[in-house]
């Protein structure tokens, strides 16, 4: 069989080439099957326990359906839908995944990742990443495209229930990145007739945590990934959630900051930050110069309310500027979890918001916390009790990690990637981009440096340059911000593992609705884009800035 007669059997669908002499050839013999009939025939398909690489009980295609170009709503081509689950290889709930199989497919497989603590199908279907609004998406470039539900189905918030269930946690944690890929090259394998040329993963938040797991925990399967925002180490992260909750809540909410008590600080903040990058135009992009600038001791001497006691919300109590200090503080928990001992500041006095990602409405909190309580408590509450306790009636106010340390240990071994080895997937070709927002109010931005920071060290600078690229933008918050920054992340991905080109500078567009564009450089980190233009040049334009060291901004 030549290569053409390869063709007909594999293009797309496993539908005819549109050649006039393999259309006839098609109409005298049945070598090419319908788009309908390729698709059709995937539902009812068994894939065994041992084509998966991790414990299951199998996995099952239950539908494939082709979706027509012209449908309602569709903004990606034609393409075949297929959605199964995967069964457990315990007592414990199934994996939900779905598979979109394009027509003109590139050879190329795109896995997407999820957000929280997981729990309803990524379809794959949408944009990927922080993706511009007006790009193709994925699914519409070729990429057979695929998500999950991450191994349970959560409801609204953080319900950490699932995490009673042992195998359920091991798929949050770490394993249904795994499962699912395996199960995406049967599928498409069986529809395509090949296999995949480039496997990448690309997520945010819990995504780019699950983005970094395909990378250090099954780099033989990935040829890339992106990971926005990572939460790639939530038990320690959650715990210095719960940290935040403690600040707030304790001695009866003496510490509680209302939300208009939390925009008069962070507006004290911005106001003495945002001109440090030598524009004033609502983004605080030298925070290096902030953090020194805008300190504890600037709240205590600025905003204190006279006497120390609360007067209104025109200051801040004694109690309260307590509070600001240990929230932008590090965290201790008092042993290492994952190979960390420490998680690093949260963003208060550097730009972020917290409007969010915010304090809450009621200074004393429920058990278990609504969302009248603060997110960050919700977060850390959650994993308290139904992941370390497993207890859901505990009171997390009460938790002392040193009397729970060995189960901490244990749950940062399922849900922490912080100690994992890159260098299996450096040595396999494997590349990497990250990025941060300096406003994120719900993961730290410093806990990305503390990562990225973790792993030169171990790396060496020539090695980690080969293979990852950190992005910190000034101005972008946990997916929105002052500065809503869009760029496209599988593209710039694929031409660096494909045609081996390394991404420097990257441009990053503000999709926040507004009259005037924003373009802002995207600045390799340690760098952070500063408005050079000598001639006065527009802020809303890219060119008008440089990336600078800290050192040379001093």
């Amino acid at each position: 069989m030549n290569s053409d007669t390869r063709n007909i059997h594999f293009n797309g669908f496993g539908a005819c080439a549109p050649a006039k002499w393999v259309l006839a050839l098609c109409l005298l013999a049945p070598l090419c099957a319908t788009a309908q009939s390729a698709c059709e025939s995937l539902v009812g398909r068994k894939i065994p326990a041992g084509v998966i690489g991790l414990p299951t009980g199998g996995a099952v295609v239950q539908s494939a359906t082709v979706v027509a170009a012209g449908s309602s709503n569709n903004v990606n081509g034609e393409y075949c839908l297929v959605r199964g689950v995967i069964l457990p290889a315990t007592a414990a709930p199934n994996i939900q995944f779905e598979v979109n199989l394009p027509v003109n497919w590139n050879r190329k497989v795109l896995q997407m990742g999820g957000g929280g603590f997981d729990g309803s199908l990524v379809t794959g279907l949408k944009g990927e990443g922080l993706q511009p609004s007006a790009d193709a998406t994925p699914l519409k470039r070729g990429y057979v495209t695929a998500g999950s539900d991450g191994g349970h189905e959560g409801g609204p918030g953080f319900d950490g229930s699932f995490g009673l269930n042992d195998e359920a946690l091991l798929n949050y944690g770490q394993q249904s990145v795994k499962k699912v890929h395996d199960v995406v090259v049967d599928i498409v394998r069986a529809h395509y007739g090949r296999l995949p040329r480039r496997f990448y993963f690309i997520g945010n938040s819990q995504g780019g945590h699950e983005a970094l797991d395909a990378a250090a925990r099954y780099p033989k399967d990935y040829d890339g990934v992106v990971a926005n925002y990572p939460a790639y180490n939530v038990t320690m992260l959650h715990l210095a959630s719960l940290n935040v909750g403690n600040a707030l809540y304790n001695n009866g909410g003496a510490g509680w900051l209302n939300a208009a008590k939390t925009k008069l600080l962070t507006g004290a903040v911005r106001t003495a930050c945002d001109p440090l990058d030598g524009a004033t135009d609502g983004i605080v992009s030298n925070v290096e110069a902030c953090h020194a600038a805008f300190t504890v001791a600037t709240v205590r001497a600025t905003l204190r309310c006279a006497g120390g006691a609360d007067t209104g919300d025109d200051c801040l109590s004694d109690a309260q500027i307590d509070a600001v200090d240990k929230i932008s503080s590090p965290y201790r928990p008092g042993f290492a979890i994952a190979g960390a001992e420490v998680f690093p500041r949260w963003a208060l006095l550097e730009g972020s918001r917290f409007e969010v990602s915010n304090f809450g409405s009621r200074r004393v909190p429920a058990n278990p916390p609504t969302t009248d309580d603060a997110l960050l408590y919700n977060a850390g509450a959650a994993t308290t009790k139904y992941i370390i306790t497993r207890n859901p009636t505990f009171d997390a106010l009460t938790f002392n990690p040193g009397e729970w340390k060995a189960r901490v240990e244990e749950a940062g071994t399922i849900m922490d990637v912080t100690d994992i080895d890159l260098t299996p997937f450096r040595k396999r070709g494997g590349k990497i981009i990250m990025t941060h927002g300096t406003e994120d109010d719900f993961i730290s931005p410093h806990n990305s440096e503390a990562y990225y920071e973790r792993h030169l060290a171990l790396q060496g600078r020539k090695a980690m340059d080969g293979f990852v690229r950190f992005y910190e933008i000034p101005g972008f918050s946990h997916g929105f911000g002052s500065f809503n920054a869009r760029y496209d992340g599988l593209g710039v991905l694929d031409d660096w593992v494909d045609k081996g080109r390394a991404p420097g500078t990257l441009i990053a567009i503000d999709e926040n609705p507004s009259a005037v564009k924003r373009a802002r450089p995207m600045c390799l980190f340690p760098s952070w884009p500063k408005y050079t233009s000598v001639t006065g040049g527009p802020q809303n334009e890219a060119a008008s800035f440089s990336c600078v060291s800290p050192e040379k901004a001093k």
